[in-house]
């Protein structure tokens, strides 16, 4: 049985769609309706699932290693298709670097067009998405919320930017295709130089020659770093009230286990399971599925 919601976060709902307060309808429509460049390039991620660390590793490689100019923002730079709209992303110099939430049937495509995936496990996301929505007051309002309530919520797929599985599902079904380049958070976590001169390779010419370059590419790591962007918190995120997490918080794998509950995890496991069709997608993240079971056994 399932726990009596005593708080839910706020959202403004467009065509069933739920999003952050505060985000204009006008942008979330016009965005649907953006026409891709051939040299756009997009992050696409659910929220909380590795965005902001994806987003400046692919800004570093195509800047050649030069990091964001003083006052200035990532979210200038690599705009939020759905919170600005169609208009205020045609305006950015190409190529475009566009970050999206959207599930891959609500995403503008183009061929030509790059899209780099990163998903997370959907124990550390529910976690990191929990603290996010607590800490943006204006947008939620669910500063007193609980992990109980929050916990409910995602797993109807009842939070901003829709379900996680249907994200999860519709992005891990191109993962063969020559314009999508689909990595996981964790491995991300396990070995970034990697990732970053896949993520070159994948966007080809100057990008594949950047980070093929040992120093650029040590330029670049060392600057994605956890350490890195938690010191320049104002570039990811406005202030948040006192006492709510860092937008930059943990970083970590694992840091589920101190929030959810036995019952949860198996809850979890089994919507995992259901949602996904036992398909490849449940099998990512074999470590953490074999935690999550013995977890829900205790």
């Amino acid at each position: 049985m399932s726990t009596p919601l005593k708080r839910r976060p706020s959202y403004t709902v467009h065509d069933g769609f739920r999003m952050p307060m505060g985000f204009p309808v006008q942008g979330f429509a016009s965005g649907l309706g953006y026409r891709p460049h051939s040299s756009d390039i997009f992050v696409c991620t659910y929220p909380k699932c590795g965005t902001t660390w994806m987003q400046y590793i692919v800004y570093l490689i195509v800047s050649k290693g030069k990091p964001l100019a003083a006052g200035e923002s990532l979210t200038d730079v690599f705009p939020h298709l759905e919170e600005v709209g169609a208009e205020a992303v045609e305006a950015l110099p190409e190529p475009r670097l566009i970050k999206t939430h959207l599930p891959y049937r609500l995403t503008p495509q183009r061929h030509e067009a790059k899209y780099v995936c990163v998903a997370r496990n959907p124990f550390d996301c529910a976690v990191s998405f929990f603290h996010h929505t607590r800490g943006f007051v204006r947008h939620y309002d669910f500063a007193d919320g609980t992990f109980d309530d929050f916990f409910e919520c995602f797993i109807a797929g009842e939070v901003d930017f829709g379900d996680y599985f249907e994200h999860l599902v519709s992005w891990y079904r191109r993962n063969e295709e020559d314009n999508v380049l689909f990595v996981t958070y964790e491995d991300m976590q396990a070995d970034v130089e990697r990732i970053i001169v896949e993520v070159g390779g994948f966007l080809g010419g100057a990008a594949r020659a950047v980070t093929g370059d040992p120093r650029l590419r040590g330029l670049i790591r060392a600057e994605s770093s956890f350490d890195s962007m938690r010191r320049e918190q104002r570039r990811w995120s406005s202030e948040r009230p006192a006492g709510m997490p860092d937008f930059v918080r943990k970083g970590v794998v694992g840091d589920w286990k101190s929030h959810f509950s036995a019952q949860q995890a198996r809850r979890l496991l089994d919507a995992f399971f259901e949602k996904t069709g036992g398909e490849g997608a449940y099998h990512l993240w074999p470590e953490v599925i074999a935690e999550a079971l013995a977890f829900s056994r205790t």
